[in-house]
């Protein structure tokens, strides 16, 4: 198929090369000219401003996937791609945004016949390699025309052991994505997707911070344990029920710096723990756990204590977020 990726960042450049790879075409544009010259010398053809990009189509069905930071930036891209596209077209959210914003852009959308879709993608740097989990909302017609897109980004059925009860020929959610629901669904689930991993990364943080502080000046001199944090990160991913990728990227941080000093514990949020939280609120559901690692984020830009340390580490690992020094979180889109 034939594709048009805005944003070539360290998902957008990932997700067009994996594309290419499979043998899709990829039109590609970013306002930064050395990004669209490396995914050009990759085999994608580049176009200098949208409306170029709208323009350089062959297929008679364009759609375009935006892979920008989630608020404003994506408002205005799609605000501005719009008017060059006509009925039938499909726009992609492939970012962060929130779900709400995306009901709002199917129905503004649809009046003039363009098919919105929002797809929650989750892989962070790894995906190139590794293949996207993706989840997925919008109309079946759109996101069935574009399964040959999702199903060669996706991780495949690979090694995998299948589930209990699970017959006949593998279905998408067991190749890695998911049509989730209407407009808005996909990013649903990908806002409580990462709030639970707020809640995994949290408790692994306090356990590895507690067992940091064993050797402890104020415990009693015998019950002080001088424990090997890599070691313990390690046979944990062997055979234990906390096994999981996150504790491979701890694992990978504690191997290479035992005390994690690269790391000050400054621990940003996405925005999507917020968004989990409010729904939380707005449905009544209790969500204790998912809170409380959200507001132990806060606490991390005031005191910074080795469990912040390891969070960063994970952060880094997964998606390269590199620590800052002020608050960064994706706003809710607001309407022109």
């Amino acid at each position: 198929m034939q594709i048009a990726i805005v944003g070539l960042g360290r998902m957008g450049g990932n997700i067009a090369r994996r594309l290419m790879r499979a043998g899709h075409e990829c039109l590609v544009f970013d306002i930064e000219e050395k990004a669209r010259a490396a995914l050009a010398d990759d085999g994608a053809k580049p176009a200098e401003s949208l409306e170029a990009l709208a323009a350089s189509f062959t297929a008679e069905r364009r759609a375009i996937w935006i892979m920008l930071p989630a608020g404003r930036v994506t408002e205005a891209t799609i605000n501005e791609i719009v008017p060059h596209l006509d009925k039938g077209d499909i726009v992609i959210d492939g970012g962060n945004s929130f779900y709400k914003d995306d009901i709002r852009r199917a129905r503004t959308l649809r009046q003039k016949g363009i098919d919105y879709v929002d797809c929650g993608t989750s892989g962070g740097v790894w995906g190139l390699e590794r293949g996207y989990c993706m989840m997925i909302g919008g109309a079946k017609g759109a996101v069935d025309y574009l399964d040959p897109i999702f199903a060669a980004l996706a991780p495949g059925v690979g090694d995998i052991p299948r589930t209990n009860d699970r017959k006949g020929q593998p279905t998408r959610a067991e190749q890695g994505y998911i049509h989730a629901g209407p407009a808005g669904a996909g990013h649903f689930v990908k806002m409580v997707h990462n709030g639970i991993e707020y809640g995994l990364m949290q408790a692994y943080a306090e356990g590895f911070d507690i067992m940091a502080s064993k050797n402890s000046a104020e415990l009693p001199e015998d019950e002080r344990y001088d424990l090997d944090l890599a070691d313990i990160a390690e046979v944990w991913r062997r055979g234990s029920v906390v096994s999981s990728w996150l504790l491979d990227l701890g694992a990978d941080a504690l191997a290479r710096d035992p005390k994690l000093a690269a790391f000050t514990g400054f621990v940003e949020d996405s925005g999507e723990g917020r968004w989990t939280i409010e729904a939380a609120i707005e449905e009544a559901v209790p969500a204790d756990v998912l809170t409380t690692a959200l507001f132990a984020r806060f606490r991390s830009r005031q005191d910074h204590n080795f469990a912040e340390k390891l969070l960063s580490a994970m952060r880094f690992g997964f998606g390269g977020h590199v620590e800052g020094n002020a608050q960064a979180v994706p706003t809710k889109a607001v309407p022109k």
